[in-house]
């Protein structure tokens, strides 16, 4: 399925917003706070805009009257990649709607959805056309400031690297992900070894054939909840790296359809030291 769709405003006949797989988590928490005291029918009388607006109260703060006010983030087709991957990074969105030119008033706006992990891939091959000149591909990431690193790497992070079990209750990691604002977390074993890593777009699972209806988020653990998520899109492969990866072999991984983290390990245990994402390494890029 989708991990985040453009919504269409009739009236206005323009996108206006994006859906994503973090106002899909409330939603849901909504859902089954509310399924016992209102019907199915009235539920489904919410509309989408009434969902967002409980996104912002969510994250509440004295800035939640000008995000509602902030029109929504787009670039056109003649921006350049740099500006593109900038208004990605600096306003914490997944991806950003491209706009016809305003005086082409003709049709649907939206010619597409730019994305890193689109505009990375593209940088990857020209890169490898053109390798002479970069040397800093060739740097170990464990010399670069870069990601997110274990106090045990002694490593200096801007963010602190967090780790769940597979017996956390779902919505204790889901917390974590929409506190921290981050889209994804490892999953590591009593000894810290990485066993998969759980992401906000994997909670789309529970909307196939309505499985959130049969299930309380409370009584789910991290576990259960990856159990469903391979039931709908089968297991996965969880990309990993070693400290001593050069910064070409990550984005080389990143490039990869579906890849948006590569999770840092120690060869043998399996130890998570680090995660680093796309937003990562295209903040170092065009820092």
């Amino acid at each position: 399925g989708l991990s985040l769709v453009p919504l269409w405003d009739d009236q206005q006949q323009t996108v206006t917003g994006m859906l994503t797989a973090s106002d899909f988590v409330l939603i849901l928490r909504k859902l089954q706070r509310n399924i016992r005291t209102l019907g199915h029918e009235e539920l489904e009388m919410h509309s989408v805009s009434a969902w967002k607006e409980a996104k912002l109260q969510f994250y509440g703060g004295p800035d939640v009257a000008a995000i509602q006010r902030r029109p929504l983030i787009h670039v056109k087709d003649s921006d350049n990649l740099r500006d593109v991957a900038l208004a990605i990074i600096r306003n914490e969105i997944s991806s950003v709607p491209i706009f016809k030119p305003s005086t082409d008033s003709s049709g649907m706006p939206l010619l597409g959805l730019a994305t890193l992990p689109g505009i990375v891939k593209f940088i990857c091959s020209k890169l490898q056309e053109q390798p002479e000149g970069y040397s800093f591909l060739q740097n170990q990431i464990v010399s670069m400031p870069i990601g997110t690193w274990s106090p045990h790497t002694g490593k200096a992070s801007n963010r602190q690297l967090r780790t769940s079990r597979p017996s956390t209750p779902l919505n204790s990691c889901l917390d974590l992900l929409l506190e921290d604002r981050v889209s994804s977390i490892p999953i590591v074993d009593d000894n810290g070894a990485l066993l998969d890593v759980y992401s906000l777009s994997d909670i789309m699972a529970l909307g196939k054939n309505d499985v959130y209806t049969r299930i309380e988020l409370e009584q789910v653990t991290v576990e259960h909840a990856l159990e469903l998520q391979y039931q709908v899109n089968g297991r996965r492969h969880c990309h990993t790296c070693l400290s001593t990866s050069t910064f070409l072999e990550v984005l080389e991984q990143l490039s990869a359809p579906g890849v948006r983290r590569v999770v840092v390990i120690e060869p043998r245990s399996r130890f998570v030291q680090g995660i680093i994402s796309l937003r990562d390494a295209f903040t170092f890029l065009i820092g």
